[in-house]
């Protein structure tokens, strides 16, 4: 039977449409596949990257500009300015990522009719520059086409480096004739454009402003601001120059804009996002307080075309002015203190046997809380046009140069002597002299000869060197007996110096200033263990013997001194200090392993020092109007003399204190190294300068006291400076 062809087609149609139908669901359900993993995708690169993506599109858009936010000022313990900042006229350029040479010589030679340049600072490449950018033929003639194939074919030359290679060809055959014939009208677009080209992308250069010796007058300002509109990337604005009302060396310095970053710190403060051109601090506090007092720079967004163009710039951040500091020091007090010890270290310096003594340093500390009250270094300098002694600040040599103490260690000797069991308080030793063998006799300056015998408190009245001595005995473990041989060992060294450095001796301070420095620790010789036990071996500073006296002052803490006492936001009116933000508080080191006794016991020999009927501080503190206690000292040292190549003998002469006695407001040391010529030395005149420095503190503070209680002001208010002195930040260059 034949099959029915018509049949057969409809079925072979039917398996047709099935298949087309098939496919086309496996379409859409592909599409719809496709569809929804895009979808999640979106939604995941929203939703889960989202933050991501705007965090980076802002740090790639985004852009911190070196504006010129003032930099945080420093003010006194009263609120005086120290250092200020004074506004001036500035004209800048700001390059941009597409700016070109040829636009900024352009813009240069426009400005060179509106504004006067120095010329000074051109350099033979920047003539080199310009003599290429203007005879651009010439140049090319310089360099043969021989030498250009020849230059190409060294194969030690890689091809990054062929124009290289000839733009230092064609330059070293530029003449000398042909860079000296620019008139002064060219040399002026040098310099400018030169002012130009050193700054970077979107980081504001300033062309004409930062020299204290070449300002910005107010017609060049009119003129400049007149023709912005002509001028790309050129704004004038205002900028500030670093002002001090005084010379004290450890306020510290900073950059100008046309240094800006050191190029030893550069990587540092790049990774911190300052500009090469930012100011920054270069020493002390400047330095030290850098990341509070540089203030925050505005940020910018870049609008850019579609080829990456900068066709606008909003602001998202407008920048902050830098953080003020005010200082724990009260100008008065600082500047009274600088006037004496200049006073007394001029006069001292005209005493028979005193060519060796240059330099004078005085530090006053409140015991309690560590606050620099006074920091005082002086130096004796001649003057190289006169020829005259003249005397300049060396305040920064307080922590940053040890000497020999001599016996202001003494307090630490016995307190050494109580903790290693070596005798309790109250004993008794016999002052004789020391004799050890192969050696010559060691003695206290009043007994040579005899025996006395002396308590612990006697002893440091009298400043026994005997009893120091037979303590380091004692320490070591060992008896003195006359003319025997001595073997100590390091452990009694160990102990000594470990004794002396839980009161700050032969230790970092911790001030917050850079430089400080630990001093010099001798060697382990048996007989220098008496030398050190009486300060003539070991070396320390100046803030370390204040520390010292400060420990014993306040019954055992050893405080960390700063010279910043609050830390406050710039002062909205300029009437008031801003808020505080932060205020250094008291920091306690270690606590010294002695009883109070033991510390209490120590006090009242030093006051025995001051008031005893043999102390030997008595002729200048008996009749003082306050109580206290002190230590003085001497010390042998060398000094060597260059011209002569010879090493003398000189004498450093110390003074350590505190006062009142009962709850001591402050305690203070004086150092001054190489006073005198150990040959000719008499007196210590260390004591009555102390003593004069020490009044003068009471006498400030007393009136002060005094005009506080009739003037009801608040202490919050901005003071001007103490004095009318004006140094600016380029003097200090």
């Amino acid at each position: 039977m034949r099959k029915n062809p018509k049949k057969r087609a409809q079925n072979m149609k039917a398996k047709q449409r099935a298949n087309i139908t098939f496919r086309m669901n496996i379409l859409f359900f592909s599409i719809f596949v496709l569809f929804t993993m895009l979808i999640l995708r979106l939604g995941f690169l929203q939703i889960v990257k989202g933050e991501d993506f705007t965090r980076e599109l802002a740090r790639t858009e985004e852009v911190p500009v070196n504006t010129s936010v003032p930099r945080g000022r420093i003010f006194d313990s009263e609120g005086r300015i120290m250092v200020d900042n004074l506004p001036q006229r500035a004209i800048t350029f700001t390059k941009m990522q597409t700016t070109k040479s040829e636009q900024m010589y352009e813009i240069a030679e426009i400005l060179s009719k509106l504004i006067e340049k120095n010329a000074k600072g051109i350099t033979k490449s920047d003539l080199q520059d310009y003599w290429l950018r203007k005879y651009p033929e010439e140049a090319l003639e310089l360099v043969t086409d021989e030498e250009r194939k020849k230059i190409a074919a060294d194969e030690t030359i890689d091809k990054k480096d062929l124009n290289r290679e000839i733009d230092r060809l064609t330059r070293s055959r530029i003449t000398e004739e042909q860079l000296n014939s620019f008139s002064p009208e060219e040399l002026e677009i040098i310099a400018i454009y030169r002012e130009m080209a050193s700054g970077y992308a979107l980081s504001p250069q300033i062309i004409k402003g930062d020299d204290v010796k070449e300002e910005v007058t107010v017609e060049e300002f009119a003129r400049v601001s007149e023709r912005l509109s002509d001028l790309e990337g050129v704004n004038t604005t205002t900028d500030w120059r670093r002002v001090k009302t005084s010379s004290l060396a450890i306020l510290g310095s900073t950059t100008l804009p046309k240094v800006g970053i050191p190029k030893d710190r550069l990587d540092y403060f790049l990774s911190r996002d300052y500009s090469r051109n930012d100011r920054v601090g270069t020493s002390y506090i400047e330095q030290q307080y850098e990341e509070v007092l540089q203030g925050q720079k505005s940020v910018v967004k870049n609008i850019t075309d579609g080829k990456g163009r900068v066709i606008d710039i909003q602001t998202v951040f407008e920048g902050e002015p830098g953080k003020d500091l005010v200082l724990t020091m009260d100008s008065e007090i600082q500047l009274a203190h600088e006037a004496i010890l200049a006073e007394e270290l001029l006069n001292l310096s005209k005493n028979y046997g005193a060519q060796y003594l240059k330099n004078a340093y005085f530090i006053m500390l409140d015991p309690y809380t560590g606050e620099v009250l006074s920091l005082v270094g002086k130096r004796i300098d001649k003057n190289e046009k006169t020829g005259i002694k003249e005397i300049n600040d060396y305040a920064f040599g307080a922590f940053t140069n040890a000497y020999e103490v001599g016996s202001t260690v003494k307090p630490g000797t016995i307190l050494t002597g109580y903790r290693e069991g070596v005798y309790q308080i109250g004993s008794y030793l016999i002052d004789e002299p020391i004799r050890i063998k192969g050696s010559e006799p060691k003695s206290s300056v009043f007994n040579r000869s005899g025996s006395i015998r002396l308590n612990d408190l006697q002893a440091l009245e009298r400043s026994s060197n005997v009893y120091m001595f037979k303590t380091a005995f004692g320490v070591a473990g060992s008896t003195y007996r006359p003319n025997q041989s001595i073997n100590f060992g390091t452990d009694a060294f160990l102990k000594m110096r470990s004794g002396y450095a839980q009161l700050g001796l032969g230790a970092l301070t911790g001030i917050d200033l850079p430089g400080e420095v630990t001093g010099s620790t001798g060697g382990y010789e048996d007989g220098k263990l008496l030398d050190l036990s009486i300060g003539q071996f070991d070396t320390y500073t100046t803030l370390q013997l204040a520390q010292f006296v400060s420990t014993l002052a306040n019954g055992g803490n050893r405080i960390q001194p700063h010279v910043v006492k609050e830390i406050r936001e710039p002062s909205k009116d300029g009437i008031r200090l801003g808020k505080v933000v932060k205020e250094m508080t008291p920091t306690i080191l270690n606590t010294v392993d002695n009883t109070r006794e033991e510390i209490e016991r120590v006090r009242q020999g030093m006051k025995q020092v001051y008031f005893g009927s043999r102390g030997t501080a008595r002729g200048a503190f008996a009749d003082a109007p306050f109580t206290g206690g002190g230590k003085t000292g001497t010390a042998q040292a060398s000094y060597f003399d260059a011209d002569l190549w010879r090493t003398f003998g000189t004498v450093n002469l110390t003074h350590v204190g505190f006062a009142p006695y009962d709850n001591p407001e402050i305690a203070y040391a004086l150092v001054i190294p190489h006073a005198s010529v150990e040959s000719v030395y008499k007196t210590n005149y260390s004591t009555p300068i102390a003593r004069r420095l020490v009044d003068k503190y009471f006498e400030i503070k007393q009136k002060n006291n005094a005009k506080a209680t009739d003037d009801s002001t608040s202490s919050s208010l901005i003071k001007p400076a103490f004095t009318n002195a004006k140094i600016d930040e380029e003097e200090t260059e």
